[in-house]
């Protein structure tokens, strides 16, 4: 019988900016965590520091579809109420979740059991 995929991919935020006719595809690979990362951001700190690290976080999901979208614009998006939403309070339910399960996704095992079997690399302890 064959095993079921653990690792189901995790739909991409799409937001769509209807005045400007702009969509922005937010989510994360290794390359825009190394980014994050590079500049200090740690997952873990998003429940102590939330006012500094959601924005952070939600900067860096910009990263791997839209890099030239500035941190003042992202910004602009939680914060002012003209554009996005009108603070961290006012993201919508389950943004933040789907942001983390996003942050996520890419250290989990991407490749089948199967595709493990057959890699030419093999470890010895």
């Amino acid at each position: 019988m064959a095993k079921k995929e653990t690792n189901e991919k995790v739909k991409p935020i799409i937001l769509h900016d209807t005045e400007a006719g702009v969509d922005y595809t937010l989510e994360f690979n290794r390359e825009t965590i190394n980014f994050a990362e590079q500049r200090g951001f740690k997952i873990e700190d998003l429940g102590n520091y939330p006012m500094t690290k959601i924005p952070e976080l939600w900067f860096y999901a910009f990263r791997m579809h839209h890099k030239s979208v500035s941190r003042e614009k992202t910004d602009k998006f939680i914060f002012d109420p003209e554009i996005g939403f009108g603070g961290i309070s006012d993201i919508p339910d389950g943004v933040l979740e789907r942001l983390v399960l996003l942050y996520n996704q890419p250290f989990e095992a991407t490749k089948t059991e199967e595709e493990r079997k057959n890699s030419r690399l093999t470890v010895e302890l």
